[in-house]
């Protein structure tokens, strides 16, 4: 039964986000007091390659730009569900772009997803001087999902990005330990199908899908409810465990009494998920 759940509720964050949620595609721009928010840039042909930028009024050149990556279970979900971190981060005075791309299809895996942070790094390049921001500057935040993806670009480009923000992301999907894990029995049909191949006659394609066997040197910051069903508390515990050895900069957020994205959670968002982010970008400033 629990091997059902979890299967169809990877699926219930997006789910739950198309009912709520109406996304306009439109482009358009408002400027207000010096600030400037943008939606809707196209960095690709399809209809999902689509980003928002919100750029406040007072920020220096050298800021890092924090690129956003919205959960859904990698087949669905919107930029807008991230508009709570994008918001708080404009009020900070944080310049911030959140993307859209291109949804999971029998033709459409991670791979493509991957491939579409860097086509939105490349757009943002070639638009940076107009910003006022410098290129290939940029902290990636991803939750769920989106969080799988923005470490394995993260991890794979460190001449790009400076940091990394994990919330409540999938990061071992073929160690031994993973294996051995009763997670390992429930979650394994879903990454089947993110990975596009069968777990059993092609590991190193699950390998290459894990953040933890992609590592480089880049500064992570880590979330991780320890109640988390979707995503198993073991996931953030083996990225903080492959840093740790490798002595990469990082610091683990483990949310006791915490499910999965525990940011809707007043509470446990102003008093530990905000703070802390805005702390950890700070730092890259100095």
């Amino acid at each position: 039964m629990k091997k059902l759940i979890l299967n169809y509720h990877f699926w219930v964050i997006g789910i739950l986000g198309m009912v709520f949620t109406s996304c306009s595609t439109k482009f358009k721009t408002i400027e207000e007091n010096g600030s400037k928010k943008i939606y809707n840039i196209k960095y690709g042909d399809h209809q999902q390659q689509r980003m928002d930028v919100f750029l406040p009024a007072n920020y220096s050149k050298e800021t890092p730009v924090v690129m956003i990556v919205h959960g859904g279970g990698w087949k669905f979900g919107y930029k807008e569900h991230m508009k709570m971190i994008q918001n708080f981060l404009f009020e900070n005075n944080i310049p911030s772009i959140n993307i859209d791309y291109r949804l999971m299809t029998k033709e459409i895996r991670y791979q493509e997803q991957v491939e579409d942070i860097s086509k939105a790094i490349s757009k943002s390049n070639e638009l940076s001087e107009s910003w006022n921001l410098k290129p290939s500057n940029y902290i990636l935040l991803g939750e769920s999902a989106g969080g799988h993806l923005a470490l394995l670009y993260g991890y794979q480009n460190p001449q790009e990005i400076k940091k990394l923000i994990s919330m409540s992301s999938p990061t071992d999907l073929y160690s031994e330990r993973y294996q051995k894990s009763k997670y390992y029995k429930i979650s394994k049909g879903v990454f089947q199908k993110v990975v596009g191949e069968k777990f059993d006659s092609n590991l190193e394609a699950f390998k290459k899908a894990s953040p933890v066997a992609n590592v480089s040197n880049i500064p992570t910051l880590i979330f991780q409810g320890d109640r988390d069903f979707l995503v198993n508390k073991s996931q953030g515990l083996a990225l903080d465990s492959v840093l740790t050895s490798k002595n990469i900069p990082h610091k683990l957020i483990f949310m006791k009494d915490s499910g999965h994205v525990p940011r809707f959670v007043k509470r446990k968002r102003d008093a530990f998920i905000f703070p802390n982010i805005l702390t950890f970008i700070k730092e890259q400033n100095n």
